[in-house]
């Protein structure tokens, strides 16, 4: 457990900076970006060149659906392979980052909607460390997983990413990782390196026009959208994190998309950047 004196001590050397990070939405695929040099790893790469070094990473990843919401708060997160079928040399793969109790703490203290529990027992899934080894190979930056709480509506995400954008100014890069269309029942073999169903790319435009002109509600009420809308979202858990990430966007804050492409047919690897 963390002391009162550790915890003062976090708050303390966080300081508000000059700048306020970036936040990311990250479609992230296939686990095997995780170990591939491939287009999508490379812009991870080279993303984290662009932005400031954080001073944490604080990730929301489709892959951990809690009952209520949890924080990890562990000194060492292990590397979880949430995952079967892969080759034996993703599963060899360890990201040995550190985590941040104190900053654990911090967020949980946030967040004023909902209890937060500091979770001893999660790690790093592969929505998490699948890009951020990319980004920070080193694993020199403190990286944590917020889980989403799979009894609450889209709504209520977005207005708890709200309650985080505190950190933003302390230096922690906050990551939604999911993807905003994510259909497996429908994936082609044939378009697996590339290329989508015409109702994925309808769907796809039509959300990064929504994000480009920070018209957020109807992407939270995403079953007002359509058919398509429908068909890319059958379950929530790899949509939910980009409402975090919108949740965080500022007034003014600029939108930049990367990543921009549909693989399988009914997937697409495009990302978000809000902020400078």
């Amino acid at each position: 457990m963390t002391t009162l004196s550790a915890f003062r001590k976090f708050t303390d050397e966080l300081q508000y900076q000059e700048y306020t990070m970036p936040v990311l939405f990250v479609g992230h695929g296939s686990p095997m970006n995780g170990i591939e040099d491939n287009e999508f790893s490379q812009r991870w790469t080279q993303l984290a060149q662009e932005i400031p070094v954080p001073k944490a990473v604080l990730v929301i990843s489709a892959h951990w659906f809690t009952r209520g919401t949890k924080i990890t708060a562990m000194d060492f997160p292990q590397t979880i392979h949430d995952f079967g079928g892969f080759p034996r040399e993703l599963f060899a793969v360890q990201y040995p980052a550190p985590g941040d109790a104190a900053l654990a703490q911090e967020t949980a203290s946030l967040i004023k909607t909902a209890p937060v529990e500091l979770d001893h027992d999660w790690g790093l899934d592969h929505g998490t460390w699948t890009i951020v080894r990319h980004m920070y190979p080193h694993a020199n930056v403190p990286v944590l997983q917020l889980s989403i709480d799979y009894t609450k509506g889209p709504q209520y995400h977005y207005d708890l990413a709200q309650e985080l954008s505190a950190l933003r100014r302390k230096g922690v890069l906050i990551m939604g990782s999911g993807n905003m269309v994510h259909n497996l029942r429908l994936v082609s073999w044939e378009m697996i390196n590339g290329g989508g169903y015409d109702w994925t790319h309808t769907i796809n435009e039509k959300f990064k026009d929504l994000i480009l002109h920070r018209d957020h509600q109807p992407l939270i009420n995403y079953q007002t959208l359509g058919k398509e809308a429908l068909l890319a979202i059958p379950t929530v858990e790899h949509y939910l994190p980009l409402l975090y990430t919108l949740g965080l966007q500022g007034q003014d804050e600029a939108v930049s998309f990367f990543n921009d492409k549909m693989v399988g047919g009914s997937l697409t690897m495009t990302s978000v950047k809000i902020g400078a």
